[in-house]
């Protein structure tokens, strides 16, 4: 690894530790802001990479919420019985039952939303273009609705995760943690892969998928691999986040189409999709935003986030990785010919 890399890392490794220490009181706010790099990134991963825009993603967060607060309360207690008390009884997890629980929710968040991704590929991936698009965004809406209606998770009401057996303190570090561990592992995984065959495969797609079969890729599983390393994470970040808030409501925290579904195709944009860096730049810049405008523009926050998203669609599509790229090419290991450069210009010219 470049010297100028490994440094970057270093210094972003530093600002993730010393981050909940100096700023205790926003710990909170930093582990939602893993979450949304996490999103953001295996967004990317189908939207930017191999051009087939999700707007279903949030269905696997969702998936993942619910699969995780079943394992980790059917090992210990009744899950109907639980669940139909409406706090009526609360039972108590002891701290081993709580973090053993934790741990098999989150591997079995990620391995259920991972198996969910590769039957529904078998169906959403006969789309293309805005309709792959629609038809993933009802996929989401409909997962949510579904949920609402089955009782055995709580139905449209409420489910309260397993009591947390520490200190608000602690509490607040080790979920910020997991938060971080799991962006970090989501961007040095997509870094390696990249860089092989996968990431060549899904970059053909993406340039034309017609040329890219008949090249004699298989261009189904790859997009189906994609999608199943998006949903893999996305289920255990979903997993966390239930525990972080410490319940689970389907339509606002498990499914939020129109907040964390949008907010990640969004971040991706603003920092420049089909980028390593642009959904992490993008999602830090789109919190940063949404926190400001949450404290001092309550009640305007969504439109002043909306008017960044169009502004960011009409006047700088490229995104900020993308503009940089084309302004310092060889920063970025880019290099033009600059006579074949000028021959096209001229060419244009002269038409």
């Amino acid at each position: 690894m470049p010297r100028n890399k490994l440094f970057l890392y270093l210094l972003i490794l530093a600002a993730s530790i010393l981050g909940p220490v100096l700023f205790p009181s926003f710990t909170q706010q930093m582990a939602i802001l893993w979450v949304m790099i996490l999103m953001a990134s295996t967004w990317d991963i189908l939207g930017g990479q191999m051009g087939y825009n999700s707007l279903g993603n949030i269905t696997f967060f969702g998936v993942g919420m619910y699969i995780s607060a079943i394992i980790q309360i059917s090992m210990f207690y009744d899950v109907g019985e639980y669940t139909s008390a409406f706090g009526a009884i609360k039972p108590e997890f002891t701290s081993n039952q709580y973090f053993i629980g934790l741990f098999f929710g989150i591997i079995g968040a990620g391995v259920g939303s991972l198996i969910l991704s590769l039957l529904l590929g078998f169906i959403v991936f006969g789309l293309r273009g805005p309709y792959f698009a629609i038809g993933t965004l009802g996929v989401a809406i409909t997962a949510g609705q579904i949920t609402g209606t089955i009782d055995y998770i709580g139905g449209g009401s409420r489910i309260s995760m397993p009591f947390f057996p520490g200190d608000i303190y602690f509490r607040s570090i080790f979920f910020y943690s997991l938060c971080f561990l799991l962006a970090a592992s989501v961007h040095l995984i997509l870094r390696w892969l990249y860089a092989t065959q996968f990431g060549l495969a899904i970059n053909a797609i993406r340039d034309d998928e017609d040329k890219a079969e008949a090249m004699g890729i298989p261009t189904l599983r790859y997009k189906q691999y994609g999608w199943a390393l998006a949903a893999f994470f996305m289920g255990c970040i979903g997993a966390v986040f239930g525990n972080m808030v410490g319940f689970i409501e389907p339509i606002e925290v498990a499914f939020p189409t129109p907040t964390f579904g949008i907010f990640m195709v969004a971040m991706a944009l603003l920092g420049g999709k089909g980028t390593l860096w642009g959904p992490v730049i993008g999602a830090v810049l789109f919190h940063l935003v949404k926190e400001t405008t949450w404290t001092y523009l309550l009640g305007w926050q969504y439109v002043a986030l909306g008017l960044i998203i169009i502004l960011n669609i009409v006047f700088f599509q490229q995104g900020i990785m993308g503009w940089l790229q084309t302004k310092f090419p060889e920063k970025f290991g880019i290099f033009i010919d600059d006579k074949t450069h000028e021959e096209s210009r001229v060419a244009m010219d002269d038409k």
